[in-house]
């Protein structure tokens, strides 16, 4: 009886989703300028993050910020505040 999910180790098989490949970092990053989504209002998680990075930061944000204005935030937030790093 065979199983539907079990795959076999042939060199034709694609590569898992969200498997790293050897060498590889596992993530992909681009330039948040470069999001096709960029320009659209952060997410409610983003929102979230931020401000709990501004609050430790001292900072105050506008609330209209784009994704990628966020993102750009919670990165150098992220290096004042001492959260994310590694």
């Amino acid at each position: 009886m065979t199983d539907s999910n079990t795959h076999s180790n042939d060199s034709t098989d694609q590569e898992m989703l969200g498997a790293p490949r050897p060498g590889d970092s596992g993530t992909t990053e681009k330039d948040p300028e470069q999001w096709v989504t960029g320009d659209e209002p952060m997410t409610g998680a983003q929102r979230s993050y931020l401000d709990t990075l501004a609050r430790e930061a001292g900072e105050q944000l506008s609330p209209d910020l784009t994704k990628a204005e966020a993102s750009e935030h919670i990165d150098r937030l992220q290096s004042k505040t001492g959260r994310g790093q590694d």
